[in-house]
């Protein structure tokens, strides 16, 4: 039996209480067959001892038909490498900082304008709903988004030991750059002073104890990135990105990037996955259209409801590009967000649409989003 069969078997295994398979998650980072014996070497950052050993037990018993030993070796520490990768890069310094927080999360994009900030917004609203608490730092010192995403923009104040307080939206301890020079001063700073300014968000801020610090992470590979790896114990990142082969060539950096500082990357999202369409037809007497069809010069049919509401899928850009490259890379695609009027008002609004409209089509993505980010950490 070879790797790809081997492969095969593993994806039936599903990660114990989720509904999705441990290769989908990106959790099998390495298989060696010799002869009769097999190794499976998987990525865990979860601390959940009862899980990880019933999910040894099943590997096992899906295999024992087919190998005289089966062998499963998981690597629970944050740092990014498989037992068959190179060690030859060298081990950031890491720093007891934020001692109280559980899990710091990345969200990360190559590109900027595919909605980075609006995932990071909507995902820690969505952990705060699962009754997680939450903090969300704005570290894009150049053009923070936070304070109009969350419809907030006020001076924190000071502890008596000269810490910020971060701001309070919607039960969620927050902090931007925003805050503190004003959303609309451009900043002008070289790469030093920017490292300076990332590492005060966390030794000089008060967060407390929170389950979840979710970093809204300013696009490319630069002095922040590093700045991170270097002094920050890190959960993992979600790379985000859009279905045009552009953004696309930018996840291969960005993935890149936080394998070589031996950050786990926790998946991808595809945003802007086409848009959504939808509305109400009248009849000529301004009575609601009772069912029927629209036919699109693609042929395609769509459904009126009883109601006279339609609602149409439009792919804007190419279709499935997250997806083969999430494949390509071996990284789990957490899910595919479209575009939306409700989407844009609710940003728009100071109020991510999670918050504002938790039983939304998108929001329920956004939910499935962060119950696959509690399977993978907790």
């Amino acid at each position: 039996m070879d790797k790809n069969k081997v492969k095969e078997l593993l994806s039936k295994i599903n990660y114990p209480g989720f509904n999705r398979d441990i290769i989908s998650f990106g959790m099998v980072k390495d298989i060696q067959i010799k002869s009769e014996n097999v190794s499976i070497y998987l990525k865990i950052t979860s601390q959940n001892e009862e899980k990880k050993n019933l999910l040894i037990q099943t590997i096992k018993k899906h295999l024992t038909d087919h190998f005289s030993s089966v062998s499963v070796i998981i690597d629970d520490k944050d740092n990014g490498n498989s037992p068959s990768e190179s060690s030859s890069a060298q081990t950031p310094t890491i720093e007891p900082i934020l001692p109280k927080v559980k899990h710091v999360v990345a969200i990360a994009s190559g590109k900027g304008g595919v909605g980075k900030s609006t995932v990071a917004a909507n995902i820690a609203c969505g952990l705060k709903h699962k009754g997680r608490t939450v903090g969300l730092l704005d570290l894009d010192i150049y053009g923070p988004s936070l304070p109009i995403i969350l419809g907030v923009n006020q001076q924190p104040k000071m502890t008596a030991d000269n810490k910020l307080v971060p701001l309070d939206r919607y039960g969620m301890k927050i902090m931007s750059f925003g805050f503190i020079s004003g959303n609309d001063t451009p900043v002008i700073w070289r790469g030093p002073l920017v490292s300076r300014m990332t590492e005060q968000f966390f030794k000089d801020v008060d967060w407390g104890e929170l389950d979840f610090l979710i970093l809204d992470l300013p696009p490319g590979t630069g002095d922040v990135q590093l700045t991170l790896t270097q002094k920050l114990r890190m959960s993992g990142a979600i790379i985000v990105t859009t279905p045009q082969d552009i953004a696309l060539s930018d996840v291969r950096k960005g993935a890149d990037m936080f394998e070589k500082v031996k950050t786990p990357i926790l998946g991808v999202i595809e945003n802007m996955s086409g848009f959504i369409l939808d509305g109400v037809i009248k009849t000529s007497s301004g009575k609601m259209q009772n069912g029927g069809e629209i036919e699109l010069t693609d042929g395609s049919i769509i459904q009126i409801s009883e109601t006279g509401n339609f609602e149409i899928n439009i792919d804007l850009f190419k279709k499935g590009g997250g997806k083969s490259e999430s494949e390509r890379l071996n990284i789990p695609l957490l899910g595919q967000i479209p575009i939306s009027n409700d989407i844009v008002v609710s940003t728009d609004n100071g109020e991510p649409i999670v918050q504002k409209i938790p039983d939304h089509k998108i929001s329920n993505i956004y939910i499935s989003i962060v119950d696959q980010l509690l399977a993978i950490l907790n």
